[in-house]
């Protein structure tokens, strides 16, 4: 069951944070494609956010090894 349990989190975790990171991805190239001249300002909040996201599937996976 705790196999199981961790999985689950897991695939979860992958799942809401490839959604998260394509749409952030999205966004961010809708905004420069809006205003070309923006892509500086846009470009590194958004590998931030991306850094972020995926920290936070890193935890998950962290905490399905220690399940």
């Amino acid at each position: 069951m705790l196999a199981l349990s961790a999985a689950i989190v897991l695939g979860v975790a992958a799942l809401g944070g490839a959604l998260a990171q394509g749409k952030a991805a999205a966004a961010a190239l809708e905004g420069i494609a809006r205003n070309p001249a923006a892509a500086d300002k846009l470009f590194t909040p958004m590998i931030i956010a991306l850094a972020l996201i995926e920290s936070l599937v890193i935890y998950a996976l962290v905490i399905a090894f220690m399940l």
